[in-house]
């Protein structure tokens, strides 16, 4: 039954029929509500919620309602208080509910389709929790789907349901398991319509670089990187340092054949030269991912606590999540107070003494606010012993100050606190991967013992020693990147009034879609992809975003205007009314989800 079977959000139209369905269903066949002179079932989310909905052709078969976390209330909330479910307030849950399907529709795939549909589409929003109430008599088929109970029953007119509760990740790795061979099966026949691929990532987390993916992965097209404005990652627009361009064109033969210094030697003397830093203090690796899957590999286990900001940067809730199984909380950043980190809120968090770790990358990505050095050290210095710091500084030199807002001294001498740089970001390195972290002399040991010998490439060295050397080329640069960001907002500020944009300290804006009816960050994306502009959609980071947040990297005039000029044409085709294209979330192929479930 699964061809031709579409799955897409409610239209206006649907909606008569979803309210008929829901009466026919919960008023009449189970006797949860009083019968409606009119025939309908309605209630006070409808208007605030999603519905997804199976179709096939003009025949709709069911539905499934999502309320997702902004919008402040839950079906829920009719039952229990928040005292006796606090998890409404601590975990950002989405609220999976009312799964309806039309009688005769009822033995086939249909509802399994849409809890995979609600699933994915809450992880495409950020989610990492969901709730549900499930009928008693079904609760095998819940379980069986993963999902937990919380030891709350209610009871709602004639049925009894059982209060569930279940981790997104946990959910989607349990389905795809159990149900990998039907999803691959269906996946070339279901009419997928929602704004997100059919599949999830192969390691299930969204890692970002789509625009690569554009110009080729295999290298046979490159050409296509003078097509493609990459402005969903967050590499320099300028080119790096002469000196840098003269040490890798001058015998790139020697360079590529050779075998680069065994511990970096030269590359540590660089470094701490350039930030007046002991060579004992320091470790090196190919880029930030590699230092912090070796650190963290190292310090912490499944029964450690983390902390993360939230929005922050994804890589560290996919390590300590997704490839440790550490036990994470987030500290909720807030657009109302223009996502700045509240110290004393923070210290009030971190007072506990709970946490083995707390991650604060500084200035933040994908936020772009900076939180000030003086503020930082004082909410450490006033942090339990027993909790280490992770700060990660890949665009500090972004912030006017520049490096005097470094916490590289304090990681020197504090065991408690590393501090992790990037030098690929700053230093137009990116496709080189270099960077360093500062710690404890003690601490920078263990890690180098677990480093293994030529951690980085003879051309990375190269040129990141020549980078180093030439500081006034790279402020220069950091400068016009806050010029050149500062006209790309104003210009996209220009597109739409109901836009907000909003500026850090860093080579990014992001622009926020007005919510209701307005068109999702996936489908803008996906919009502007169509002109080879790439952005990238903030939403399966965080639920603060309400999917409906994209990142932009600054880029040089002319690809900026290319950027402004793709959102122009992506709102125009996107605004209510205009009808929209039949998909713009391609499902993929057998062998694509096969990955995704190995």
């Amino acid at each position: 039954m699964g061809c031709d079977l579409q799955l897409r959000t409610a239209a206006p139209e649907d909606l008569e029929w979803i309210h008929e369905l829901r009466h026919r269903v919960y008023a009449e066949e189970l006797g949860q509500h009083a019968p409606d002179p009119a025939g309908l079932l309605r209630d006070g989310l409808d208007g605030e919620n999603v519905y997804l909905v199976a179709a096939r052709g003009a025949t709709r078969i069911g539905f499934v309602s999502v309320t997702p976390p902004w919008l402040g209330r839950y079906s829920l909330d009719k039952y229990l208080s928040r005292d006796e479910l606090p998890s409404l307030d601590e975990d950002d849950p989405f609220e999976v509910r009312i799964l309806t399907v039309e009688p005769r529709w009822r033995s086939t795939v249909a509802a399994p389709l849409l809890m995979y549909a609600a699933l994915r589409w809450i992880a495409s929003r950020g989610g990492r929790r969901v709730v549900a109430m499930g009928r008693t008599e079904l609760l095998d088929m819940y379980l069986a789907a993963g999902l937990r109970p919380v030891g709350r029953t209610v009871r709602s007119g004639a049925v009894s349901f059982e209060v569930l509760t279940g981790g997104v990740v946990e959910l989607t790795r349990g389905t795809l398991e159990r149900h990998g061979a039907t999803l691959r099966r269906l996946a070339d026949s279901v009419d997928w319509r929602l704004d997100m691929p059919f599949a999830p990532g192969p390691d299930g987390c969204e890692h970002g670089g789509a625009s690569f993916t554009a110009i080729g992965t295999d290298f046979r097209s490159l050409h296509r990187r003078q097509q493609v404005v990459a402005a969903d990652v967050l590499d320099a627009w300028f080119p790096p340092a002469p000196g840098v361009r003269a040490a890798l064109a001058q015998d790139p033969e020697w360079a590529a054949r050779t075998s680069p210094p065994t511990g970096a030697e030269g590359l540590l003397a660089e470094i701490a030269a350039a930030r007046a830093l002991p060579v004992a203090a320091l470790a090196v690796g190919t880029g930030s991912s590699d230092l912090i899957f070796r650190a963290f590999g190292q310090w912490l286990t499944p029964d450690s606590r983390v902390l993360l900001m939230d929005p922050g940067y994804g890589e560290y809730a996919h390590v300590t999540e997704r490839v440790i199984g550490c036990r994470v909380d987030r500290f909720r950043l807030r657009r109302e107070d223009g996502w700045r980190i509240d110290p004393v809120r923070l210290s009030a968090v971190v007072r506990s003494g709970r946490y083995d770790l707390v991650v604060v990358v500084n200035p933040n990505n994908p936020t772009g606010r900076h939180a000030p050095a003086a503020q930082l050290r004082e909410v450490i210095a006033a942090a339990p012993s027993g909790t280490r710091w992770w700060i990660d500084e890949a665009y500090l030199g972004y912030v006017d100050a520049g490096l005097e807002e470094s916490l590289a001294g304090l990681a020197a001498t504090d065991p408690r606190v590393v501090v992790c740089s990037s030098l690929s970001k700053m230093y137009a390195l990116s496709g080189m991967r270099a960077a360093y972290l500062v710690a404890e002399p003690g601490t920078a040991a263990r890690l180098r013992r677990w480093t293994p010998p030529w951690p980085v490439s003879l051309p990375a060295q190269l040129a990141a020693v020549a980078a180093l050397r030439d500081p006034a080329y790279y402020r220069d640069c950091w400068a016009r990147t806050h010029e050149l960001r500062r006209q790309l907002a104003a210009a996209l500020r220009e597109l739409d009034a109901s836009v907000v944009v909003e500026e850090g300290v860093a080579n990014f804006v992001s622009v926020t879609l007005p919510p209701d009816e307005g068109p999702s960050a996936a489908r803008l994306v996906a919009a502007c992809r169509r002109h080879d502009v790439y952005l990238r959609d903030l939403s399966p980071l965080s639920p603060r975003y309400e999917g409906r947040t994209v990142r932009i990297a600054v880029r040089d005039t002319a690809e900026n205007a290319r950027i402004v000029a793709a959102c122009r044409a992506a709102l125009d085709e996107l605004r209510p009314g205009t009808k929209p294209l039949e998909s713009l979330a391609p499902v993929p192929s057998p062998s694509r989800l096969a990955e995704s479930v190995q």
